[in-house]
């Protein structure tokens, strides 16, 4: 298998196992609503908007908002803290599992050159 093929294997594991352990742990009623869910799922997708800022800089922002380390330091510091409230750890574990979905479907980190160039190669029409 091709590395690219590996990355997307790795992002739908990423994302299941995300789901699930959301499950599992029953965070569902600490975020409200399915809605809420689904709105704090794909939040990381406003990043495209820093692209208005240039392709160097929205990339820039748009990665930062991609990266599994993102949603994993925000569980940890949670975990870390115990405040009490499972906001922080399951809104962290969405952005986990919103980083795996993208990478599942071949959405990887941007490329400076512009939104449609990724790590794991080109996205939209050819």
């Amino acid at each position: 298998m091709s590395a690219i093929l590996w990355q997307r294997v790795e992002g739908a594991l990423v994302f299941a196992t995300a789901l699930a352990l959301a499950w599992f742990l029953n965070l569902l009623p600490f975020l409200g609503p399915w809605w809420v869910w689904v709105i704090l799922f794909f939040a990381p997708d406003l990043g495209f908007l820093s692209y208005l800022a240039g392709p160097r800089i929205g990339a820039a922002i748009y990665n930062a908002l991609h990266l599994y380390g993102g949603g994993m330091a925000v569980m940890a510091v949670s975990a870390i803290i115990e405040t009490g409230s499972s906001v922080p750890f399951a809104a962290g574990l969405l952005w986990v599992a919103h980083v795996g979905f993208d990478r599942m479907f071949g959405y990887g980190l941007k490329e400076p050159t512009g939104f449609a160039d990724t790590h794991l190669g080109r996205i939209g029409r050819r």
